[in-house]
């Protein structure tokens, strides 16, 4: 029942009592009958009236749970405005700030107190104001703006960048009251964009420039490679003259001329390979030839420079099937490579070769007794132009490439290289290879 309800029924109850009074006067009936009618009546409407104030003892009730409820709602809610991660703000139609959160305030530098009544066009800087001005024009008829980003600035003119999102208040006609803005600080997210953005260019610029390199290197190499074979050529030609004709010296200065050109070449060898594996150019010749005996010629031709520094060579061959499908020139290159530097870099004891099998896989060890690495360079080991120890570079030359390219050239047969050392208890070097390598 509500309140309008409780008033007409007291009203009807008081023309009731005004009726009975008046039918008291003009009735004939006896004053005792009269009595008795008009008691019941005031009984009828006392009880009427009873189980009305009932009825609005349980309204108001109801009335004070709902003011709870709404009340424990609106804290919840003013907790939820209030503490919320993001900056939050209500503001009339004009732009004028009516509420506004505790994020807010901390993102505008300014207190709470001082914060209502600003205009919200006082945190823009002014050569984005006029921006701003159009952005509300347009609210009128779009209502609703997501994520538009600009740079605001705090109470102090510190400068930051925002992403707002606006939503319009309307009243039931559907007319503007204001509009609720979520502004968010998105200033880390930019730095951290333009940082990736820095990156993205230099890494092209890395790109550009490594590309430019493995360009150069291709073609110096072919240039190089030219004229080198020339001097090799005329170098043999001229020792194959009988050796009375020349004399000693002559003769020792073209042996030198030879020895000098056949190093170079193999130096100019490397770097065409490697600017080769660098552009992803470089393809296996597939094929099935015999592991042990690869291994076996290999060490043989490597033997007389063993023997030179009183080195001794063991191979050790485990292998129940020795097919396998592989570049057998390239295999030979890594083996070369691994079994010169052992070589090169002992001094005193011997060099060994293991060879064995795991399941489907083969597994090329060459264990030194040689100076060994240490463990700060073993992580750097096989960069390209990257030695160890530049003093014996220049003892025992070579471009730095030969690591390098047997790592890159594992990883194009889908293997693996491994290395162990330690100074001066030598290196062993495990290259795991698939017994049939792919192309794809």
């Amino acid at each position: 029942m509500n309140a309008s309800e409780l008033t007409q029924q007291i009203k009807a109850v008081r023309q009731r009592a005004d009726a009975l009074q008046n039918h008291a006067k003009t009735s004939p009936l006896p004053p005792s009958e009269i009595l008795h009618d008009s008691l019941e009546e005031l009984n009828t409407a006392l009880e009427e009236l009873r189980v009305a104030e009932e009825e609005v003892r349980q309204q108001n009730e109801e009335l004070r749970n709902i003011r709870y409820e709404l009340e424990v709602e609106r804290q919840r809610y003013k907790e939820l405005f209030d503490f919320a991660p993001d900056a939050y703000l209500v503001t009339n139609t004009e732009g004028k700030i009516l509420e506004a959160n505790r994020t807010a305030t901390s993102l505008f530098k300014i207190s709470p107190k001082y914060i209502q009544g600003k205009l919200l066009i006082n945190f823009v800087p002014e050569n984005q104001r006029r921006a701003f001005r159009s952005q509300l024009i347009s609210l009128e008829k779009i209502r609703q703006i997501q994520d538009w980003e600009i740079h605001l600035q705090t109470r102090e003119h510190t400068g930051f960048d925002a992403a707002i999102s606006i939503t319009t208040m309307c009243d039931r006609e559907g007319n503007p009251l204001g509009w609720r803005w979520l502004i968010r600080d998105i200033t880390a997210r930019k730095q951290a964009e333009e940082q990736l953005r820095a990156i993205r260019n230099e890494n092209l610029q890395l790109q550009e420039a490594t590309r430019l390199k493995s360009q150069f290197l291709a073609v110096m190499s072919h240039e190089l490679r030219t004229p080198m074979n020339a001097i090799l050529g005329f170098s043999q030609l001229l020792l194959r003259h009988p050796y009375n004709q020349f004399p000693p010296q002559a003769r020792s200065m073209v042996e030198r001329i030879l020895s000098s050109a056949r190093r170079l070449l193999v130096l100019i060898e490397d770097i065409l390979d490697f600017s080769k594996l660098e552009a992803g150019r470089l393809e296996l010749n597939l094929q099935e030839f015999s592991l042990a005996e690869l291994v076996t010629t290999t060490v043989e031709e490597l033997h007389c420079l063993a023997q030179q520094k009183n080195l001794t060579i063991n191979v050790y061959i485990n292998l129940k099937n020795p097919q396998i499908i592989n570049d057998s020139d390239r295999l030979r290159q890594i083996l070369v490579n691994l079994l010169s530097n052992a070589i090169k870099f002992t001094d005193v004891g011997n060099v060994n070769v293991e060879v064995l099998e795991i399941q489907d896989r083969v597994m090329l060890i060459v264990k030194d007794t040689g100076i060994g690495i240490g463990e700060v360079d073993l992580k750097n080991i096989f960069q390209e132009f990257r030695q160890v120890n530049q003093c014996l570079t220049r003892k025992h030359g070579g471009t730095g490439l030969g690591l390098a390219i047997v790592d890159q050239l594992v990883r194009l047969m889908k293997g693996s290289i491994t290395v162990e050392s330690k100074l001066a208890k030598g290196s062993t070097f495990r290259v795991e290879l698939p017994r049939v390598v792919n192309k794809n």
